[in-house]
């Protein structure tokens, strides 16, 4: 049975009601996500877990804006994303949104600090340089702001794209497996790194994981099975 669930009265930052996603298949129409709905309060750690196909990643993706849903409601600091076209969607992503990825997704062709540049640029700050400077710093890399991503260790390349997704000061942090590629130790040190900036920037992070340890430090736990809500795990 689905139900809203917030851990304060304050006004939830995210909203999700009744969404669905079902996307063509080979062997017809496959239901991805079906009937979730749930709220996270600004401020908030959530962690979303569940096997391999129960539609996490596809979820990260439709609160970010980068999938439509099929049906149903998703409120983002009081904006429905329906209500936007595509333009508004990308501008809407670079004022609230942040995504860090499992396959870091930076751009060969850039140095570290050009890649964290680009999204205060698309913003039009025109503080981007010192701006993706210090958040370079903050991450540990003021050493490698020359570097191109293939010249940087996977540990490496995951801090830039921290940075990338926090310099634009989001209200909403999405990471997606951030530590999939990663060794042991070296996840380790990144998801530290990871929880010890949202802070700093007092952002709402919804983290997907495989790792119960990473979800336990979340504040609370939302388990997918199936496309569904199958239970809220309190921290």
């Amino acid at each position: 049975m689905d139900a809203a669930l917030s851990l304060s009265d304050a006004p939830p930052l995210v909203t999700v009601r009744r969404l669905g996603l079902t996307l063509p298949g080979p062997a017809g129409p496959v239901n991805i996500l079906r009937d979730l709905s749930f709220e996270v309060t600004s401020g908030e750690a959530v962690a979303v877990v569940g096997p391999s196909g129960s539609g996490k990643t596809s979820l990260i993706m439709v609160l970010a804006g980068l999938e439509r849903p099929t049906e149903g409601t998703v409120i983002i600091s009081g904006v429905d994303l329906a209500s936007l076209d595509e333009d508004g969607l990308a501008r809407f992503r670079r004022r609230h949104i942040g995504i860090v990825f499992q396959a870091f997704h930076l751009v060969a062709g850039m140095t570290a600090l050009e890649n964290v540049m680009v999204p205060l640029e698309l913003a039009g700050r025109h503080d981007a340089e010192a701006r993706a400077r210090a958040t370079l710093a903050a991450v540990g890399l003021s050493h490698r702001l020359s570097h191109f991503p293939a010249s940087l260790s996977g540990g490496e390349q995951q801090r830039v794209a921290i940075a990338r997704a926090l310099a634009p000061q989001p209200s909403l942090l999405l990471a997606d497996e951030p530590t999939g590629n990663l060794d042991r130790a070296t996840g380790a040190e990144v998801i530290d790194l990871l929880f010890r900036m949202r802070r700093q920037a007092d952002a709402t992070l919804l983290l997907i994981t495989h790792d119960p340890a990473l979800a336990e430090r979340c504040g609370r736990t939302l388990v997918l099975e199936d496309g569904r809500l199958a239970v809220h795990v309190p921290a």
